[in-house]
């Protein structure tokens, strides 16, 4: 029998655009490592009655429902009033759950304040969950077809909480399915149209399932198998998308871009300098947001303005006079002169218009040069990328580091 679980988000910032909802894909993403199913989500605003009626309509439609949000200590902290008046219970102070926010400013020697009280204030039947991380505690309530599972909208209290909590009595009351097995593969260079038509879908074993995601500008290609053969239909699976897209390949399963690279430059034996006008130092926080930065990453400089291209570079000022801060000739001069400087293996400079000000006819918004300098001498390219300043600014710091991954490969070729 299928065992369908709901999530229902609360927060008038998801609905107006203040705040991106993350909840829910943390939520579904651990129930499918788990081999749960979610039906569906939805987002209500900070109103009684709009929890209510989200809550009346899917009890009625899943077996279990998991709620975010709402059980602060403030007016607009709405949740458990709702949940008391959609179950017609009443509210009164729970004694478990009060010690529990006791506990919390005890542990913390902290001064508890009157308003942190009516987070106790649960639907009379209600189970307090334990908030490890905060001062709300969850709770349980129990209806005749459907578990309802209150969790605070803070995700890392609600994180904890579900994993804790939530998990364990959910595999008590519906012991999962097998869970899917999964392979995923981050790809930089192709748009998902082509990737789908490279995909040998005629070759590909039986039951293997391909699903496509974005996290711009990579395309994440997912297979998912399951049955007690998965892992060698996946491995299959796996070899077969290698095959025909493995130049495109920039990282898969848990791995990162960023990571990845960094590894291998480090088995390359390379060092690394950057120089980013237009992206800001976005390729050196991505670099460094993997440990070990330190083995390849000598140093990285925002030279934004002119005046730093001059003083920190030594770019000619003839360059930036005749041709401009974005042009073929200022990224080289850019690499030459970092390369000098920091007497790295490899210096990379990029240079562009992220917008929206700033683009002429001749340089639209977009217009970004790529510079990398090394020993086998200077490569320099041009790029006209669409999109809004970050997704310009991504797509540069990207290509920056798909420049890096190619050449380091190449040198492992060797």
């Amino acid at each position: 029998m299928a065992f369908d679980i709901a999530v229902l988000t609360t927060g008038d910032e998801l609905l107006n655009g203040d705040l991106a909802d993350t909840n829910t894909g943390s939520i579904a993403a651990a129930l499918s490592r788990h081999g749960y199913r979610l039906r569906c989500s939805l987002s209500v605003p900070d109103q009684e009655k709009e929890i209510i009626a989200a809550l009346c309509y899917l009890r009625q439609h899943v077996q279990a429902v998991i709620v975010t949000g709402g059980l602060g200590s403030t007016s607009d902290d709405l949740t458990a009033r709702a949940a008391a008046r959609a179950t017609g219970q009443a509210l009164a102070i729970n004694e478990q759950a009060l010690a529990m926010v006791q506990r919390w400013f005890t542990a913390r020697n902290r001064q508890m304040e009157p308003s942190n009280q009516r987070q106790a204030l649960l639907p009379i039947e209600a189970l307090p969950l334990p908030n490890p991380l905060g001062t709300a505690p969850g709770f349980r309530l129990r209806e005749t077809n459907c578990e309802l599972f209150f969790l605070p909208g803070v995700p890392s209290e609600m994180q904890a909480m579900f994993e804790q909590s939530v998990l364990p009595m959910l595999q008590q009351l519906h012991p999962p399915g097998a869970p899917l097995k999964q392979r995923s593969f981050k790809l930089f260079g192709l748009a998902e149209p082509k990737i789908d038509r490279m995909i040998p879908y005629s070759r590909l074993p039986q039951g293997i399932n391909v699903a496509f995601a974005l996290d711009y500008p990579l395309v994440q290609v997912k297979l998912r198998a399951g049955g007690e053969d998965a892992d060698t239909r996946l491995d299959q699976a796996e070899a077969l998308l290698i095959e025909v897209l493995g130049d495109y390949l920039m990282a898969k399963n848990g791995e990162t871009a960023e990571g990845n690279v960094g590894k291998l430059l480090v088995a390359a034996g390379l060092t690394l300098s950057l120089a980013e006008s237009c992206t800001g130092g976005l390729i050196a926080s991505l670099l460094t947001s993997q440990p070990g930065a330190s083995a390849f990453l000598e140093r990285g400089a925002v030279t934004y303005a002119d005046s730093a291209k001059l003083d920190w570079l030594q770019v000619p000022l003839p360059i930036l006079q005749q041709h401009g801060a974005v042009s073929d000739p200022c990224a080289r001069a850019m690499a030459i002169g970092l390369r000098r400087a920091a007497d790295t293996d490899l210096a990379l400079a990029v240079t562009g218009i992220a917008g929206p000000d700033g683009g002429t006819e001749e340089k639209p918004v977009g217009t970004v040069f790529i510079s990398l300098a090394s020993s086998n001498g200077v490569h320099v390219k041009g790029y006209r990328f669409n999109g809004n300043r970050e997704k310009i600014q991504r797509m540069s710091a990207y290509m920056a580091l798909e420049w890096l991954r190619r050449f380091a490969v190449r040198q492992l070729e060797d």
